[in-house]
């Protein structure tokens, strides 16, 4: 186990997912970043990470499913949902795992790393 928490980041929108890595970097963690979610579930069945940060409405594999499947490959693994739908990630249907965190954008940098914070640290 190193000290650094590595986080995988699933988000579609390149603009977004640079400033992501970028603040998270910055906080201090080894990120993973990939524009779909089926490249990052590809990632996530050949090594271990700690959290996953996804958006939800993404193009191959949205991140509710990316999620479930984490979740089953690794029931440890802490989950952030990023979306601008906050609506469809607290549906109860959704069979979103049920410790999943939702961050809804528009949301600050600093936020985002307080959040991940917390959730590593729990």
């Amino acid at each position: 186990m190193t000290d650094t928490n590595k986080i995988i980041l699933a988000e579609d929108d390149n603009d977004m997912r640079r400033f992501l890595v970028k603040a998270l970097q910055n906080a201090g963690y080894e990120v993973v970043s990939f524009d779909n979610g089926m490249s990052a579930y590809h990632r996530l069945r050949e090594e271990p990470f700690e959290l996953l940060l996804t958006d939800i409405v993404m193009p191959e594999m949205d991140g509710i499913e990316l999620a479930r499947r984490a979740s089953e490959l690794d029931p440890d693994i802490k989950i952030m949902f990023i979306t601008g739908f906050a609506a469809v990630a607290l549906n109860p249907d959704s069979q979103t795992p049920k410790d999943a965190k939702v961050l809804s954008k528009p949301f600050h940098l600093r936020d985002l790393v307080n959040e991940v914070q917390k959730m590593l640290a729990a």
